[in-house]
């Protein structure tokens, strides 16, 4: 194993392997705990998830990069700091169902199902909800559940959830997710116009109402509709 601050990310078992692993390291090391991301349950779950399988092949040299990367269809996955910063804002339990709104390359998925109990994950672009659900699949998240739909509507079936992630930025809090949510559940999301300000914005569903505040600006693509 290869230790990091306190946590350990797995034993690289090739040289290809063992190169992923460094950079994984790296990234972790420089991009996320350099940052000020402590919350150790996500530090090791971030260094457990091999974020080169959820990009297109002819990156995956890049994938540990201070970046976003696209993803194709017009998507990218998100910067790994930001990844490690909306985790862990929403505060996951183990025993947490989770929603996930825009499902993009499956990275996010496969990080909070090291940290929760069930992660039900929307996409509305279909060929990119086939592929992160092939790869989740292939990499053992086997708790993850993947459908192509419209974001906007949630999950009602499912619900309701302890949290909610967005991942993409609708120009308000979709009415439907906020009904989704358990009294005292958390939601982090992107909220605003794609050519204006983002805000991240975090709430929580209290008895008194919504409980909202701003945490960080960010640059998220938009939150579309399906037809």
């Amino acid at each position: 194993m290869l230790s990091l601050g306190g946590f350990e990310t797995p034993s690289p078992v090739t040289p290809e392997d063992a190169a992923y692993a460094t950079a994984r390291a790296r990234m972790l090391r420089e991009q996320i705990v350099a940052r000020g991301i402590t919350n150790l349950r996500v530090l090791k779950a971030m260094g457990r998830v091999p974020r080169h399988e959820f990009v297109p092949a002819e990156l995956r040299s890049r994938a540990y990069e201070d970046g976003p990367l696209p993803i194709g269809h017009g998507q990218t996955i998100s910067q790994p700091y930001i990844v490690a910063f909306m985790t862990e804002a929403l505060d996951p339990k183990p025993t947490d169902r989770v929603l996930e709104v825009g499902t993009g390359s499956g990275y996010q998925a496969a990080v909070l199902a090291g940290l929760v109990a069930e992660v039900w994950s929307i996409e509305l672009v279909e060929p990119l909800a086939r592929r992160a659900e092939t790869a989740l699949q292939r990499l053992g998240f086997t708790h993850v559940k993947v459908r192509c739909g419209d974001g906007h509507l949630g999950w009602p079936e499912a619900a309701p959830f302890d949290a909610i992630i967005v991942t993409c930025a609708p120009e308000e809090v979709p009415r439907a997710l906020v009904d989704q949510l358990k009294p005292g559940g958390r939601m982090i999301i992107p909220v605003g116009s794609q050519w204006g300000n983002q805000e991240l914005v975090l709430l929580r569903k209290t008895p008194a109402g919504l409980e909202k505040r701003a945490v960080l600006p960010v640059r998220f693509v938009p939150m579309l509709r399906g037809t």
